[in-house]
């Protein structure tokens, strides 16, 4: 059973963007604001100050009942039943074949309360696989996503202005947890969680409440620098920080060790779980290629899809999967996948850059870490 989503959906908050006279653009089937001023000025924002972004877009599924967390367990490559109430973790949804279906933050609400964030375009793809899988397992499953809207903090000046309008004691909300509190008069989950690479705030409101809460953020935020910001500086802010796009890093054609991403996967679970033979046999052989940085100093930034190539020889060992040039560092970057053996950092490459092959260097992604 899938949902049907209508194209071009408005968030609650589309006429609050119109307002601030920001571009458009169809995402998921979502308009979604692509910026408000410049991509720049939004990007840096975050990294100095803060920004706002509305998320709403994104899909939420409930488990709730006894069986819910084994449930999870037997779905996802995590071990989401040992997941603290008031706390989250980064999962994916891989097929039998190890493949990514979607990458997921799971939030346990409550004992027997589970809260999946899954990424606009996956929504129908996870709800119907986790409606499978949960099969014998004493759990109820619901597309929440109408009743939450979704709106981000992100930036070094995000829990300063956070605390202003809410009751919750944000020195003790550690990184990946959620609580209920209120917010400019408002009930919500506050999570501690974001995709830029700085400290943050995602806020999930009713989504009546949802305009009111942007404005009054807006209106404490601005002394402090806060703006709103849309998806072009969303994505520079991910790339720079490292973090991996459904689409571009992430895709069934890839698996979780391809990704660098072998970590979140737990093998000896006490319930099997879909994948989990693929997934060991790539362990123990080792993957053919891996996700690695690239960085430029020229002024032409690699785009996904263009080839990376040996320099000894000129043959293709590679792709890139996202490029830009990076606001904060001033030069480009990208991640692409590389051929086992030209993954080490330091490894010049170079890539094919509409006909002309431009040098690059391997490193280690995040290509930004902000101060502690």
């Amino acid at each position: 059973m899938t949902t049907s989503r209508d194209p071009s959906q408005h968030t609650p908050l589309y006429a609050e963007h119109q307002l601030l006279g920001a571009s458009f653009t169809d995402f998921a089937g979502w308009s979604m604001p692509v910026r408000y001023s410049s991509d720049i000025a939004e990007h840096t924002a975050v990294r100095t100050a803060a920004g706002l972004f509305d998320l709403s877009h994104m899909g939420e599924l409930e488990l709730t009942g006894p069986q819910a967390g084994l449930a999870l367990d037997h779905s996802l490559v995590g071990h989401p039943s040992k997941i603290g109430v008031g706390r989250a973790r980064y999962s994916m949804l891989c097929d039998p074949n190890g493949g990514i279906l979607d990458d997921l933050v799971v939030y346990r609400l409550a004992e027997e309360r589970f809260l999946v964030v899954a990424n606009a375009s996956n929504v129908d793809v996870v709800l119907e696989a986790l409606q499978q899988r949960m099969t014998g397992y004493d759990t109820r499953l619901r597309d929440a996503s109408r009743d939450w809207a979704l709106i981000a903090v992100q930036g070094p000046a995000a829990a300063a202005i956070v605390s202003e309008l809410t009751d919750a004691d944000i020195a003790e909300l550690k990184y990946y947890a959620i609580a209920e509190a209120t917010l400019a008069g408002s009930d919500v989950l506050l999570a501690r969680t974001g995709y830029t690479g700085e400290d943050g705030f995602e806020v999930y409101s009713r989504p009546e409440d949802a305009e009111h809460l942007w404005t009054e953020l807006l209106r404490v935020g601005e002394p402090h620098g806060l703006v709103p910001a849309g998806l072009a500086c969303r994505d520079t802010l991910r790339l720079e920080a490292g973090m991996p796009l459904y689409g571009h890093e992430l895709s069934r054609d890839v698996t979780p060790f391809e990704a660098g991403l072998g970590r979140v996967v737990a093998f000896g679970k006490e319930t099997a779980f879909v994948g989990d033979q693929a997934l060991a046999v790539r362990r123990d052989e080792g993957p053919r290629r891996l996700l690695v940085g690239l960085v430029s100093s020229g002024r032409r930034s690699p785009r996904s899809g263009y080839s990376v190539l040996d320099p000894k020889t000129g043959a293709a060992i590679g792709s890139v999967t996202s490029g830009a040039p990076s606001p904060t560092l001033g030069h480009p970057i990208a991640m692409a996948y590389v051929n086992v053996g030209f993954e080490q950092p330091g490894t010049r490459l170079q890539v094919d850059i509409r006909g002309t092959h431009d040098d690059v260097e391997v490193v280690t992604p995040p290509f930004y870490r902000r101060a502690q």
